[in-house]
């Protein structure tokens, strides 16, 4: 079984999502950009349910400084994802992979990440474009 969870950075420690939000307005010019949230979206397989629990505020979060959840509520936004290409390495998902085998001593599990952006104001399909192509480096990573 696949489990899910994203995990997202409190308002006041969110400084990705800030300066992703400043070099939209300013760099793109994308005035109608208001806020932007990040979200770490982890897949987990060959876990157990109890395990994919306590690696949720321990591996996929910090508790202090992050909002977990299992179905994020985007309401009205422009949303998009980003994954990493087959065969590109995902450190992210490769660190969580190491933590949960060490927590569990036993084989580890397979982990796979991807960033979700969620955008909100009035944004153009082709401000969404060019806010994509800033963000994807298509030689690493897709939209997911």
């Amino acid at each position: 079984m696949v489990y899910r969870i994203f995990a997202e950075k409190k308002k006041q420690f969110a400084s990705e999502a800030r300066a992703l939000l400043g070099e939209a307005v300013e760099l793109l010019g994308v005035k109608g950009l208001k806020d932007v949230r990040v979200l770490n979206r982890y897949d987990a397989e060959n876990i157990s349910p109890e395990l994919f629990d306590y690696a949720c505020t321990s591996v996929f979060s910090e508790p202090q400084v992050d909002d977990i959840c299992t179905e994020p509520e985007f309401g009205g936004a422009k949303v998009f994802a980003v994954e990493f290409l087959p065969g590109q390495f995902d450190q992210r998902a490769d660190s969580a992979a190491q933590c949960i085998q060490l927590i569990s001593r036993g084989d580890r599990p397979l982990v796979r990440s991807a960033k979700v952006y969620a955008l909100y104001g009035d944004i153009s399909g082709a401000e969404l474009a060019e806010i994509k192509k800033y963000v994807i480096n298509p030689v690493e990573a897709r939209e997911a």
